[in-house]
């Protein structure tokens, strides 16, 4: 995994787990990998992933189980969903309408480029547009 400067290590690793958990590699109730095993995967110090982990709990994407490890939670993609809708919705979408507002797109032109993007994407997630 390539980290980049903007963001905290550990987020950039939730951000990972999410991904794994939209894409239902990791499903409902699915133990997920260990702490030591996703560090040594990704090279990070185990410490680190364990942040990540504690920050996915205290959001409730994952549950420990005592002596077993951390699983997906069962609503766990719904609540990922609605963090990252958040999120981009807050931080991300401001900055992209400045950026079509100087270039001069409109609109039409934007959905019918995401529409062309929904007919290319291998299998997207459920959204709430098409659930």
């Amino acid at each position: 995994m390539e980290f980049n400067n903007n963001e905290a290590i550990y987020l950039q690793i939730a951000g990972y787990v999410g991904d794994n958990i939209l894409r239902q590699q990791w499903p409902p109730d699915g133990k997920i990998p260990s702490v030591r095993d996703l560090a040594a995967e990704l090279q990070v110090n185990p410490n680190t992933v364990m942040r990540t982990y504690d920050f996915l709990q205290n959001q409730g994407t994952v549950y420990n189980k005592r002596g077993l490890g951390f699983f997906v939670a069962p609503d766990a993609v719904a609540r990922v969903q609605a963090f990252r809708r958040e999120r981009f919705l807050q931080h991300e979408l401001p900055a992209f309408f400045k950026t079509i507002s100087l270039l001069g797109i409109g609109f039409e032109e934007l959905s019918q480029r995401y529409e062309q993007y929904k007919a290319a994407a291998p299998s997207l997630p459920a959204t709430h547009e098409n659930q």
